[in-house]
C-alpha cells in the first residue's frame, strides 16, 4: 500500500533545483553565462557566417580601417580582423578550457589523495606543492615555453603543469575535513580501501568546490595563454590567439591603428570576467546555507 507524501514534501524542490534557483538569482552570473555563450557562438559558429582566409597574407589589404568588407578592419598582413578574432578566440578558448579542466582534474585527485591519507604522504606531497608555488607561475611558463616549440597540445600541458597547484591545496583541505565523516569510517569498517574512499566519497562530496574552482582555473588559463602569446611564445603563425593579436597590434598604436588593440583586448576581458562571474554564482549556488533558503 502506497503511503501518500505530505504536500510540503511534494512542494520541496530537490537539491539540483535549489542550486539552479540560487544561481539564477545572481544577475552577474547569468550575465556571465550569456556572455560566454555568445563568445562561444562567435568563435565556433562565426566563421561559418563570415568566412575569411586566415592563412594567406594579402599586403594590398594591409592595415585597412574598419568599414566596407572588413567590419573591424585588417591586420598589418592583410588578414580580416573580424575573422581573425573568431579564429584566435577559438584557439584561446580551446587551450584555456582544456588546460583549466586538466589542471582541475589532476589537482583534485592529487589534493584528495594527500588529504585522505595524511601523515608522511601528505607531508611529502604538500611540500612538493609548496616548492612549486614558491616559484612565480609566469616565470615557469616562460621558461618551459621557451624550451619547447608551442603547439595546442604542448601549450595545454605547459599551462596545466602550473595551474594544478591551487586546486590541489584547495581539495586537500576539503579531504582533511571529509575523511573524518561517519560514512568514511563505515566504508573502512566494511573493508573499503583508499582508492574507493578517494574516488567514491571524497571527490564526489567535494564536487561543488571542484566545479567552482574549475571556472576560475579556466579564466586563469585563458590569461596565461594571453601572457605567453604577448611575450611571443604562442602557437606559430598562421595560427593566432587573442594574446598574439594584442601583441602584434601594440606596434601600431602610435600610428592610430586602434582596431588592432581594442577587439582582442575586449574579448579577453569579457571571457575572463564571464568565467569569474559564473564562478561566483556557482560558489553561492553550492553554498549549503544559501541552498537551505
Amino acid at each position: 500500500m502506497d503511503v501518500p507524501l505530505p504536500e510540503a514534501a511534494l512542494a520541496t524542490p530537490g537539491p539540483a533545483r535549489r542550486t539552479l534557483a540560487v544561481f539564477a538569482r545572481n544577475k552577474l552570473a547569468l550575465t556571465g553565462a550569456l556572455v560566454l555563450l555568445a563568445l562561444l557562438a562567435f568563435c565556433f559558429l562565426g566563421p561559418l557566417i563570415h568566412p575569411t582566409d586566415q592563412i594567406h597574407t594579402d599586403l594590398s589589404q594591409a592595415s585597412l580601417a574598419p568599414g566596407g568588407g572588413h567590419p573591424l578592419g585588417t591586420t598589418d598582413l592583410g588578414y580580416d580582423l573580424l575573422g581573425r578574432l573568431m579564429h584566435g578566440g577559438r584557439t584561446s578558448l580551446e587551450v584555456g578550457l582544456a588546460a583549466g579542466l586538466l589542471a582541475t582534474l589532476f589537482g583534485t585527485v592529487y589534493g584528495a589523495v594527500a588529504g585522505y591519507f595524511g601523515g608522511w604522504i601528505d607531508a611529502v606531497m604538500m611540500r612538493i606543492t609548496d616548492a612549486a608555488l614558491a616559484i612565480p607561475a609566469l616565470f615557469l611558463l616562460v621558461v618551459v615555453a621557451a624550451i619547447v616549440t608551442p603547439s595546442k597540445p604542448v601549450l595545454i600541458l605547459i599551462i596545466a603543469s602550473v595551474a594544478w597547484l591551487s586546486p590541489a591545496r584547495l581539495i586537500r583541505g576539503e579531504a582533511l575535513a571529509l575523511r573524518s565523516r561517519d560514512y568514511i569510517h563505515a566504508m573502512r569498517l566494511m573493508g573499503g580501501g583508499g582508492g574507493r574512499a578517494v574516488f567514491r566519497h571524497i571527490v564526489p562530496n567535494a564536487i561543488g568546490t571542484v566545479i567552482v574552482n574549475a571556472t576560475f582555473q579556466i579564466a586563469d588559463a585563458i590569461l596565461y595563454v594571453a601572457y605567453l602569446s604577448f611575450l611571443g611564445l604562442s602557437i606559430p603563425p598562421p595560427a593566432a590567439d587573442w594574446g598574439s593579436m594584442l601583441s602584434a597590434g601594440i606596434t601600431y598604436t602610435q600610428v592610430g591603428h586602434w582596431w588592432l588593440i581594442f577587439p582582442p583586448g575586449l574579448a579577453i576581458v569579457l571571457v575572463v570576467s564571464a568565467f569569474n562571474f559564473i564562478g561566483d554564482g556557482l560558489r553561492d549556488a553550492f553554498d549549503v546555507r544559501l541552498n537551505k533558503n
